[in-house]
């Protein structure tokens, strides 16, 4: 199977499947002396991992990381990184019967019709479980940017009709400890329980609801990214849009540039101690491709979970109609444990173009 790497200069790649003995992940080009330790990586799985919250599946993972290399008396040696996460809580038998069945909203159709063969266990490499390798290997990658001044934050800004009130809390710096003290990873505490209302409901009719990530990058100076195929902008869509679910990428005010006109989407420079700024931020921190050093506004959206315990109407390898019954563990909504993977998606992809743009001047 191609397909399971990201980046150029700094390069994670995944591997393992949900119901396999682990999985993991392989980052390279990590420089050399960058501080990082088991426990900094683990706070992160820490907040993506099943069990233990409401409205998450109820598997319960471990999920501990264990460092097989790459790491010398708690920093980089510049060689590659390597981490494995050991599956202790599968349970193949719920998904017997999905061995010859096509689960409606699922990859299993497609599996079959690229390779001929799946693993029907979870989904194999397309299920969700997959992306905690994608945060382990984002965890160094945010830790790289701490290094430099940059910082990423992800949270749920909306789940099915429910959506946060900016006029509660700051947008671009909400507080982590109202993020984390809800099940539902929102800054804004009354929109949480109202959507927690709403996933309760919609729980009880065995249905589940779509969500929306929004995700801050703060302190990244202008002048990164590749101005053709390698934009930011770019770079970053193919990230997230690689996370299972997501169905759009929205940055800074996305589709809502359709009903703006150009005097009011611009966003005016001036000089502010010194330095370039805007006096809006429409575009979202990024310009022709490269960031303008405002804050990088990232929105996620995903569908609804497709797991659910309601009847469904399929066929199956046969190519017959079937009607079909979900068992197993399954979160009612996607975003409050993929806020954690959208969030470190993109410290991924903005430290691989931070480390390439060294290389764009001859005075760095």
């Amino acid at each position: 199977m191609a397909g399971s790497s990201f980046g150029k200069q700094l390069v994670m790649t995944t591997w393992g499947e949900s119901h396999g003995a682990g999985i993991g992940a392989v980052v390279d080009g990590c420089p050399a002396g960058l501080p990082i330790t088991e426990e900094y990586i683990q706070a992160y799985l820490d907040r993506r991992k099943p069990g233990g919250r409401d409205f998450a599946t109820p598997r319960q993972e471990a999920d501990r990381v264990r460092i097989l290399s790459g790491i010398f008396e708690g920093k980089t040696t510049g060689t590659p990184i390597s981490m494995e996460i050991m599956n202790t809580s599968q349970r193949s038998g719920d998904y017997g019967n999905l061995a010859t069945t096509y689960r409606p909203g699922h990859a299993d159709y497609g599996y079959d019709a690229k390779y001929g063969f799946r693993d029907y266990r979870g989904g194999g490499r397309s299920s969700g479980r997959e992306t905690a390798g994608r945060v382990a290997a984002g965890a160094i990658a945010a830790r790289l940017l701490e290094e430099k001044g940059v910082f990423v934050q992800a949270y749920v800004s909306a789940v099915g009709p429910v959506r946060c009130d900016t006029s509660r809390f700051d947008p671009l710096s909400p507080d982590p400890a109202v993020i984390a003290g809800n099940a539902l990873s929102m800054p804004d505490p009354a929109a949480a329980e109202e959507a927690a209302n709403y996933l309760k409901q919609l729980m009880a009719k065995q249905d589940s609801s779509g969500s929306e990530v929004t995700c801050i990058v703060k302190g990244l100076p202008a002048g990164v990214g590749e101005p053709v195929f390698d934009k930011l902008d770019a770079v970053l869509g193919q990230a997230i849009f690689s996370i299972g679910a997501v169905k759009a990428v929205e940055i800074g005010d996305g589709t809502a540039v359709v009903r703006a006109r150009g005097s009011e989407n611009n966003d005016g420079f001036y000089m502010k101690d010194g330095i370039v700024s805007k006096k809006t931020n429409h575009a979202g921190g990024i310009l022709g491709g490269i960031s303008d050093g405002s804050e990088i506004v990232i929105r996620a959206s995903f569908k609804p979970t497709p797991s659910i315990f309601r009847e469904q109407q399929t066929v199956n390898r046969a190519h017959e109609d079937v009607s079909l019954s979900i068992r197993g563990r399954h979160d009612p909504v996607i975003g409050p444990r993929a806020a954690v993977v959208v969030e470190t998606m993109t410290a991924f992809a903005i430290a691989d173009l931070l480390l390439r743009n060294e290389n764009s001047r001859m005075e760095r």
